[in-house]
């Protein structure tokens, strides 16, 4: 299981580097199981030189079939609860850090709602390692940023937020609003891999385009890592603009949250669960509950 899981996740991504990151191990190992794999199998996999790494035709073939053999294994747990019901079941929901205060009253209102068949219970994490965990058959449902593109999953919008620029207040005294030209001698902060969701290396690469190029890539830090480099004076990032969030609990003597003037950042929030796990499964009644406490999106 574990050569097929290593398979999948480097024919997903076709680059070991970032297979490797995805599962939290060294590229050296990942790359010598896969060799295993390929001797066992007596097929060489993939395609490999300096440049890239493509799916050989047995790569190809085997990805279907290694897909359908991972979600068999993965769905174990919620086939066997099915097949032994409990009077009162346990299930998790992933909760990303700084979520908002009315996305958590209604994980509230949902636990309620389910109470008498269903003990809901929350689990923290990144938005990455929720989608892991949904996937995997670990959580039932999560609270993951937007975009994702994984097929398998279900996703319901529930709250879309504004960003802001998060500058250095001394430089930008007295100023209501920001346009991308005042940061253009600021670097732009990349978060660590590891707590950085996929919305913002979107935004990496549009800053990219309209001209912010100076960047601090930090590898071991959490949000108030990155507060810390924005009030030293050098840099800047994006963060929710609705003093509500929770976000601004990073907030430094030194830093504010300003609106662009020329320049639109959202970040979306959905409900995600394994679309197989409520067609006939064991989530049907917890997610047509969660779409009536979900049905009207938020917006900061």
């Amino acid at each position: 299981m574990l050569h097929l899981r290593y398979f999948v996740a480097v024919a997903e991504e076709l680059n070991f580097s970032a297979a490797a990151r995805r599962l939290h191990m060294a590229t050296s190992p990942l790359s010598q199981r896969i060799k295993d794999l390929e001797r066992e199998l007596d097929h060489r996999l993939f395609e490999r030189d300096t440049h890239r790494v493509s799916l050989t035709p047995a790569g190809e073939a085997l990805l279907p079939l290694a897909r359908d053999v991972l979600d068999q294994v993965n769905s174990i747990p919620h086939r066997l609860r099915e097949a032994i019901p409990q009077e009162r079941s346990t299930m998790f929901v992933g909760i990303p850090s700084g979520v908002h205060p009315r996305l958590r009253e209604h994980v509230n209102t949902l636990a309620e709602r389910v109470g008498e068949w269903c003990e809901l219970l929350r689990w923290p994490g990144t938005s990455k390692a929720l989608i892991t965990g949904v996937c995997e058959n670990r959580l039932a449902l999560a609270l993951a940023r937007l975009p994702i593109s994984d097929p398998s999953l279900d996703l319901l919008p529930v709250m879309s937020e504004r960003l802001g620029a998060v500058v250095p207040a001394d430089r930008f005294a007295g100023r209501d609003s920001v346009a991308l030209a005042d940061l253009a001698d600021l670097c732009f902060v990349v978060a660590p891999h590891e707590i950085r969701s996929a919305y913002f290396d979107q935004l990496d690469r549009e800053l990219l385009e309209r001209g912010i190029k100076k960047r601090i890539k930090l590898s071991d830090a959490g949000h108030g890592g990155i507060a810390e480099i924005v009030s030293s004076g050098m840099a800047f990032y994006f963060s929710m603009l609705d003093p509500g969030s929770p976000m601004h609990g990073f907030a430094m003597e030194n830093t504010k949250v300003l609106p662009f003037s020329d320049f639109e950042a959202q970040l979306e929030t959905a409900l995600i669960w394994r679309h197989d796990r409520a067609s006939g499964g064991d989530l049907d009644e917890l997610v047509e509950t969660a779409r009536e406490v979900f049905a009207d999106p938020l917006h900061a």
